[in-house]
């Protein structure tokens, strides 16, 4: 289905195969109507694309001279549905009296002496050889899986959205699966609107040893240390002891527990540190133990995702394609195209023997025996879905090490690799020692009544295990040297006042986890389903990358919530995201999945259309007027979000972006006519641009924002993308180091 795969396979393999790629679906629902026959069992009308018919027409030309036909797409449900719509597409199938294969019962194989079907996960000359040896015939009850979740969301976003249309605005649409994710997002925003921050108290007290201890210790010294009960942990490797003093916080009072919330206000908090103003501090208790930090299981989807949004920025459906690029092969040199990683795809934490064995022997040849566990990790998949006969994300051939391989990787792709080639390495090293120290320190004074308790926490890295290559967040704190009922000195009391925080709106990293554990989606789901709720304007991140809500979002959400419950309901979602995962076990006929949900979603929506009332949005009000016919600027919605419009509408028909600079829009004239304003304007597809308020009298028009600074080269106009600042002439390619927005970022 790619043609980079086909030229990665192509070179693995003699010269009298032909490679040839399908460039994804040949055959699919059409997209001027529903495509779906709902009175006669859910049978699905699909065509060839006209893109599609090029492509056929230049595979059935090499047909004849084949003596065998090798399907070879990707080894998960949809890439067994192009398998299979190849087949119907290019006439394969000789079953001339058997029944339509899109009402195929589950567990039905469709085969022909003159196809094969063969898969793989990963694009190797190993990998082609062992597939070729063992083919199989097409597996319905996959095909049919992806066929009943294509048909579920065509019938839920073709009967849905025009009730929104009619309801509440035109261009609006309703999807299955991303309206749970932005009803997630909703009641997240909705949360933290409501929140009440709290006021709480904590103390921290800045103590030290009486004595300062020498600047250099010998081995006696550190003998006789141990001896004295002083924690190992305390010192560094040469024996070198850390700074004297230390921050411990209170816990206790009167050997009674505080609660995280317990001191609530600033006079409680002052009259504690008034008591321990003449106090004397000692320590209490030592306690110090070894624990293990095992490493994380190798990346499926979801972690990859996940990983590569918070350590390196990137947004899933980014990372999904790089990820791809990296399966599909780069061309390494003399090595040709190889295929980097395997399938990007799956939900499995397996790892082939072959693959372990190849790991083990590298950490045992890099980092020597020290660095290898026992025996190599199994982790168990948590997702109920799993197909077990998959593998985790990993690279094809660990001896290709990010490094060397760099000069033939874009920036973008070597971070990627790199991530997942050390979370590969890392997941089957040995596990990271780490010295935790506890200190309680008593404070109480000589005659008086109450007694408190402080606590201090260290924690040092004693064998780095599998932390030598990957990045285990762990924050070393060392304390100086300390021995039961020493004395300390107190430096300082700080009262550290606290308000509890609201819940934390989701990152693109978070909302996947979150659909994830509430069993929404699945991993070739996940990019889709966040690119597609920000594609519809629900909704928008904000300057650290969250995700908030839209108005029309809200307004969207609400209205399915209250009338299609069963659309937005999560547990219904993943009850059903269940039903398809059965169906590709080949355990239920697709259609009844079909019919269950969709005859009462059906009957609800007819009556629907009768109870609702059209949502009324009226126009805000605003003190602007229009610049091209001086009547008063309102503000409307579409399905975009917000924008600026003219009141004087039909006869005026002036709009604008109503983005906002301290509260006025950005006064920035037009470069080429100098009388009009530059403005944000959508096209029909929603894509962003800039142009000229004055359109179309001006037909001035950028895709990225306009500075009001010309190049100092060629007198152009400078704009500013996420890239940087740059001159708007591409034959002038004038470039500014580092642009404001990147400063801030």
């Amino acid at each position: 289905e790619s043609p980079t795969k086909a030229k990665t396979i192509q070179r693995f393999l003699p010269a009298d195969f032909v490679v040839r790629s399908s460039f994804g679906h040949v055959r699919d629902l059409p997209a001027k109507k529903i495509g779906v026959d709902t009175e006669h069992n859910f049978e699905p009308q699909y065509v060839v694309s006209i893109a599609a018919r090029k492509k056929l027409a230049e595979i059935k030309k090499v047909l004849p001279k084949a003596t065998k036909v090798i399907l070879a797409s990707d080894e998960d449900r949809e890439g067994e549905a192009i398998a299979w719509h190849l087949v119907k597409a290019l006439g394969l199938d000789e079953s001339k009296n058997a029944r339509p294969a899109s009402l195929g019962e589950a567990g039905e194989k469709v085969k022909s002496k003159n196809f094969e079907r063969i898969v793989f996960h990963e694009i190797t000359k190993s990998a082609i050889e062992r597939a070729l040896q063992n083919p199989r015939e097409i597996d319905m009850a996959l095909v049919n899986a992806q066929q009943a979740r294509r048909i579920l969301d065509r019938l839920v976003g073709y009967e849905l959205s025009p009730f929104l249309w009619r309801k509440v605005a035109k261009g609006l649409s309703a999807g299955r699966v991303q309206s749970v994710a932005v009803r997630l997002i909703v009641e997240r925003e909705r949360e933290i609107q409501a929140f009440k921050p709290e006021e709480y108290w904590s103390i921290e007290a800045l103590l030290s040893k009486v004595i300062a201890t020498p600047p250099w210790r010998g081995k006696q010294s550190r003998d006789s240390d141990a001896n004295n009960g002083i924690a190992a942990s305390s010192l560094d490797k040469l024996g070198t002891p850390r700074n004297d003093e230390f921050l411990a916080t209170l816990i206790k009072q009167n050997n009674q527990q505080i609660p995280k919330l317990g001191l609530k206000t600033q006079a409680e908090t002052q009259t504690i540190v008034d008591d321990l103003k003449d106090a004397d501090w000692q320590v209490a208790q030592i306690e110090q133990k070894d624990t293990n930090k095992y490493p994380a299981p190798p990346f499926v989807t979801s972690t990859l995702q996940q990983d590569a949004v918070n350590k390196l920025r990137f947004s899933a459906k980014q990372t999904m394609q790089i990820a791809q690029q990296l399966y599909e092969g780069i061309t390494l040199g003399q090595e040709g195209s190889v295929g980097l990683i395997t399938y990007m795809r799956t939900d499995s934490t397996n790892l082939a023997q072959e693959a372990l064995g190849a790991i083990g022997k590298y950490i045992l040849d890099k980092f020597g025996q020290d660095y290898l566990p026992e025996g190599a990790r199994i982790y168990k998949t948590k997702s109920k879905g799993a197909q077990e006969a998959h593998e985790a994300v990993r690279p094809t051939h660990i001896a290709f090490e990010p490094d060397k391989i760099k000069p033939y990787l874009t920036p973008q792709q070597y971070k990627l690799y790199d991530l997942i080639w050390r979370r590969t390495l890392a997941c089957q090293m040995a596990s990271a020692v780490i010295n935790t120290l506890t200190v309680d320190v008593e404070a109480k004074k000589a005659n008086g009544k109450n007694s408190y308790t402080f606590r201090a926490n260290g924690s040092q890295i004693k064998f780095d295990g599998f932390l030598k290559i990957y990045d285990g967040r762990i924050q070393e704190n060392i304390l100086p040297p300390l021995v039961a009922k020493e004395n300390l000195d107190l430096k300082e009391l700080k009262p550290n006042q606290h308000f509890t925080q609201p819940p934390a709106r989701f990152s693109e990293a978070s909302l996947i986890k979150a659909l994830e554990a509430e069993g929404i989606g699945r991993p070739s789901t996940y990019a889709p389903i966040i690119s597609t709720i920000q594609d519809r304007n629900y909704v928008n991140k904000n300057e650290d990358r969250k995700f908030m809500p839209t108005e029309i979002g809200f307004t969207v959400n609400d209205l399915l919530v209250e009338h299609f419950p069963e659309v937005v309901d999560i547990k219904f979602t993943a009850h059903i995201e269940e039903d398809f995962d059965k169906i590709a076990a080949g355990a239920i006929v697709w259609t009844e999945v079909l019919k269950e949900f969709y005859e009462p979603f059906k009957k609800n929506l007819t009556a629907k259309y009768e109870e609702v009332k059209k949502q009324k949005q009226e126009p805000e009000p605003t003190d602007k007027a229009c610049p091209n016919c001086g009547s008063p600027l309102v503000i409307r919605t579409s399905r975009f979000g917000k924008f600026y419009a003219c009141s004087g509408f039909p006869k005026c028909r002036y709009t604008a972006s109503l983005e906002e600079k301290n509260g006025q829009m950005e006064n920035l004239y037009c470069p080429k006519c100098v009388e009009g304003k530059v403005v944000a304007k959508r096209t029909k597809r929603g894509k962003m641009f800039y142009g000229c308020s004055r359109y179309p009298e001006c037909d001035f028009a950028l895709w990225d924002k306009p500075t009001g600074e010309k190049c100092p080269q060629c007198g152009s106009p400078l704009v500013e993308n996420k890239q940087g600042v740059k001159c708007s002439n591409k034959e002038c390619g004038y470039k500014e180091k580092e642009s404001a927005s990147q400063i801030k970022d």
